[in-house]
């Protein structure tokens, strides 16, 4: 008796088992397509995120630079980019920065040494002092900012005076690049890029 009771225990314990499986199975295909529209916003965020973060600086007028060159002092050394967005470097003369990366424009200065100067020329450009950004609208102090590594568009909104009673204080328009402005909802996450352009609007009620 003992044994067939414990059988049966176990018949009745095995069939819950397939009850809770069949049930777990249906909820899953029946939100399926929730679950895949879930999947697809939390996917979309993480891009956003990762264009934002991942954004490469372009050079401007405005910007210090430092230029060097391995083993060649005389063809080194610090320089602004000016509203022509030309650097003048020593021996080579003129080269184009503006609108430029670091890496790019350290192929240019490379690229012209290489014409009748040194063989293998080994360049490095790093940003001594970025140019300002501009932020303009709804913010207690309009105008232009010293820029700071790692700006977000709060850190901005701070600089300028913070928000007046009449901003829209959960989205911002930001130029970038001489580009189209394009809308950006405001939080930690949304960097300020120098040379930008950031505007406030007010707060329809």
């Amino acid at each position: 008796m003992q044994l067939f009771g414990g059988f049966k225990r176990g018949v009745v314990a095995v069939g819950f088992l397939i009850i809770a499986l069949t049930g777990l199975s249906a909820c899953a295909g029946g939100d399926q397509s929730n679950s895949s529209v879930v999947l697809t916003a939390q996917a979309q965020v993480a891009v956003a995120t990762v264009d934002q973060s991942s954004l490469s600086y372009r050079l401007g007028a405005g910007d210090k630079l430092r230029v060097g060159v391995f083993g060649e002092p005389d063809l080194s050394g610090e320089f602004d980019v000016p509203g022509n967005g030309n650097v003048s470097l020593p021996l080579i003369g003129q080269v184009k920065a503006s609108g430029l990366t670091l890496s790019e424009f350290e192929g240019e200065i490379r690229e012209k040494l290489q014409e009748g100067y040194l063989t293998n020329p080994k360049v490095t450009v790093e940003v001594l002092n970025y140019r300002p950004f501009y932020i303009i609208g709804e913010v207690g102090k309009p105008g232009e900012y010293p820029y700071t590594d790692g700006m977000t568009v709060l850190n901005a909104v701070a600089v300028a005076g913070g928000f007046t009673y009449r901003a829209n204080d959960s989205q911002v328009y930001i130029t970038r690049n001489g580009g189209e402005e394009a809308a950006y909802q405001v939080g930690q996450s949304i960097r300020v890029l120098p040379g930008d352009i950031v505007r406030v609007p007010e707060r329809f009620f």
